[in-house]
């Protein structure tokens, strides 16, 4: 193969993994670009959120969690004209920390999305939904739990780490 064949194939091959990689990057997280992008636009950059709004029309926040074992989810909030003036991670002990016994699911989902892990308990008692997460003090292996009530009320929450990662307890808060 002559020099100068093999130095385009390597170009093109390198303008390739560039665009691959690049796509990765900004498709898991939202960065300062999308401001003043439209909901459609978002979307397109980012991928569907969940849950999926039947219409995107006067639209003000869309949801994008990272899973189903991402430690992210993140909010993207559109200004009355329609476009996304900022974002943000919510997933952290903070917001955790705002989810109290007798909350409603909706009321969990205002806070920090919905969970794409979750489980049933036994007998009918309810479900519980799992989110992991990076906490302050920690770079893996977190995780928050909310237990609800067949009613769909938040009965307790706790954290600890998932089963993936069995070193330590778990903490139960009520």
């Amino acid at each position: 193969m002559s020099t100068p064949r093999l130095l385009r194939r390597i170009s093109i091959s390198a303008a390739t993994s560039s665009l691959i990689l690049a796509g990765c990057a900004t498709s898991y997280a939202p960065s300062a670009d999308i401001l003043g992008s439209t909901p459609a636009e978002v979307i397109a950059r980012l991928g569907p959120p969940l849950p999926q709004p039947e219409s995107l029309e006067g639209i003000r926040r869309l949801d994008f969690p990272r899973g189903p074992y991402g430690r992210h989810t993140y909010f993207v909030y559109f200004n009355e004209a329609g476009k996304a003036e900022r974002f943000n991670q919510v997933l952290d002990e903070k917001n955790f920390r705002l989810i109290k016994s007798g909350m409603d699911k909706t009321e969990v989902v205002d806070l920090i999305g919905v969970s794409r892990d979750t489980f049933s308990l036994a007998r009918d008692r309810g479900y519980v939904w799992n989110y992991r997460y990076i906490s302050n003090n920690s770079t893996q292996c977190q995780w928050f739990q909310i237990e609800f009530t067949p009613e769909g009320k938040v009965r307790s929450t706790g954290d600890g780490r998932p089963p993936e990662c069995r070193i330590g307890g778990f903490r139960l808060r009520r």
